[in-house]
């Protein structure tokens, strides 16, 4: 896939998830503590999920921008395992349950609207560093991932799964929205 092409679909979709989480700001803590099960998660948690991926994320994706010696090529071709990892992350139809660590499980956290600023300002950052992407080869430059750090994957394919793994859960805060 052309690399140009790639960081124009994650800077748009970023994007409308910085959109969306500004419209949250707008609604009463009631509605974003909302849940529509005892064991689901409200969209304060959904948020706070992410908050958490993003606190190892973020910093560890701009390291390795900053640290790379690399520089950008023309196409970006995914790795196996990366490619794997961000496509389950897309939201499907039905979204399909997957486990979380438990240190990233936010469900009956008491949350407000702070979840949702540190979740623009991450947004932020995200589009920061979509753009320092640019400048290096996606392929060749490496990062850990938070489940282990003898594991690593394609700078593209991390940027994927994160910014996947963030649109896999506004729709499901969306959804609960929905409910209410």
């Amino acid at each position: 896939m052309s690399t140009t092409a790639l960081l124009e679909e994650l800077k748009n979709k970023t994007g409308e998830h910085l959109h969306y989480a500004r419209t949250l700001l707008l609604k009463p803590g009631n509605e974003l503590n909302f849940r529509i099960s005892a064991d689901s998660w409200s969209v304060l948690e959904c948020l706070e999920h992410l908050n958490r991926y993003g606190n190892f994320y973020i910093p560890e994706i701009s390291q390795r921008i900053s640290s790379s010696k690399t520089n950008s090529k023309a196409d970006f071709k995914p790795g196996i395992l990366g490619d794997y990892f961000a496509k389950s992350m897309l939201p499907k139809e039905k979204l399909n349950k997957m486990k979380t660590f438990k240190t990233m499980n936010p469900i009956h956290s008491q949350l407000n609207t702070a979840v949702v600023n540190e979740f623009i300002k991450q947004q932020e950052q995200l589009l920061d560093l979509l753009e320092k992407a640019r400048s290096v080869d996606l392929g060749k430059t490496k990062t850990s991932i938070s489940i282990s750090k003898l594991i690593t994957l394609k700078l593209g394919d991390t940027l994927r799964f994160v910014i996947y793994h963030n649109a896999r859960h506004i729709v499901q805060a969306e959804n609960v929205l929905k409910n209410i």
